[in-house]
């Protein structure tokens, strides 16, 4: 029985032995080396063999860069010297232009520099052309800058007032026309005038301004005009002028006024306006001296820049011999007024 049990073992154990179970539990790169999964990209580089006659980690740089490799190769082209760009000609070589080839005027500055070599003949119509095509241009404007009734906060009769004022010309010269007036609605015309002046400018914020001026009431003079017109510091608008009338009167007026936003389009205006005389004049009841004071202030609105209406209040009164005629004559040398106005200017 036992030699039977070992015959049968020995006859099964001979076909199990025949089987290969050498790669069972081999490392993965000996599986490799037989699938050759490297090649295949089925494997990472770190568990891949190194290829032969290539030490791995060892890059080769010579390809990094191959351009300049390439640009040192390449040869250079013949009959292009690049190292000449940038370098100042050679006017030691014969033919070349000496250095006081160039006039000296030419370096003086870019305004005559063409004349050098083109003649200042034949560049002032360009220079003419350039300087009108960069602010030298003429322009104009019309300006009103008070158009307002004006109610007597004490009673009396209502008025109104206007202060206009147009320009044309350049920055330097140009053509001025003022005029202002007053008067009471269904009433007479108080005083009317109209200056026409011519007006240079004599800095960058300020005009000098000369002409004449000719008043149509209480009643019709002329004067001759001198004054000063512009933007003093901190943003004043100033306007002062003397006027020597016909009849050989002295007088002087100022306006200053001054424009402080609230917001973009809501702006306060103080204003104030003293008128003076030399002498007396009396059939215009005025006294030699400070002969009026005018402060207000006015609220204005810019529904547009061109069109803002506005409110506001005025003092106006009259002072040393001015009042004193005033008084003699049965009025009241001075007075509160509103105002309901328009700023306007196209």
């Amino acid at each position: 029985m036992r030699l039977a049990w070992l015959a049968c073992t020995a006859l099964f154990a001979g076909p199990l032995g025949a089987q290969d179970h050498g790669g069972h539990g081999a490392p993965p790169a000996a599986k490799a080396q037989e699938m050759d999964h490297c090649a295949m990209g089925h494997l990472p580089p770190e568990q891949c063999p190194p290829k032969e006659g290539t030490e791995r980690g060892e890059a080769d740089h010579s390809a990094h860069g191959g351009a300049r490799g390439m640009e040192q190769d390449k040869p250079k082209m013949p009959g292009m010297d690049h190292s000449s760009h940038g370098a100042s000609p050679d006017k030691t070589v014969p033919g070349a232009a000496p250095e006081d080839a160039v006039p000296p005027r030419a370096l003086e500055g870019p305004r005559h520099a063409a004349d050098a070599i083109w003649g200042a003949e034949a560049m002032a119509p360009a220079r003419k052309t350039l300087a009108r095509e960069n602010g030298g241009f003429r322009t104009g404007m019309v300006m009103i800058e008070r158009l307002e009734a004006r109610i007597p906060a004490d009673g009396g009769e209502d008025g109104y007032l206007w202060d206009a004022q147009a320009f044309y010309g350049g920055d330097i010269n140009r053509f001025v026309l003022k005029t202002e007036g007053e008067g009471e609605f269904c009433g007479s015309l108080e005083n009317a005038e109209a200056q026409a002046l011519y007006s240079r400018a004599i800095g960058p914020f300020f005009d000098l301004q000369a002409g004449i001026r000719i008043d149509d009431a209480p009643d019709t003079r002329a004067h001759l005009v001198a004054g000063i017109q512009g933007l003093a510091p901190y943003m004043f608008e100033l306007d002062a002028a003397l006027f020597l009338s016909t009849e050989g009167d002295l007088t002087a007026r100022i306006e200053a006024e001054y424009d402080q936003r609230i917001t973009q389009l809501l702006i306060v205006q103080p204003r104030i306006e003293v008128e003076l005389s030399a002498q007396d004049i009396p059939e215009r009841g005025i006294g030699a001296g400070l002969t009026t004071i005018e402060p207000g202030v006015r609220l204005r609105y810019e529904f547009l820049r061109e069109f803002a209406p506005y409110l506001g209040i005025e003092y106006e009164v009259r002072t040393g011999r001015t009042a004193d005629i005033a008084r003699a004559a049965g009025e009241d040398p001075d007075g509160l007024k509103l105002l309901i106005g328009l700023r306007a200017w196209f």
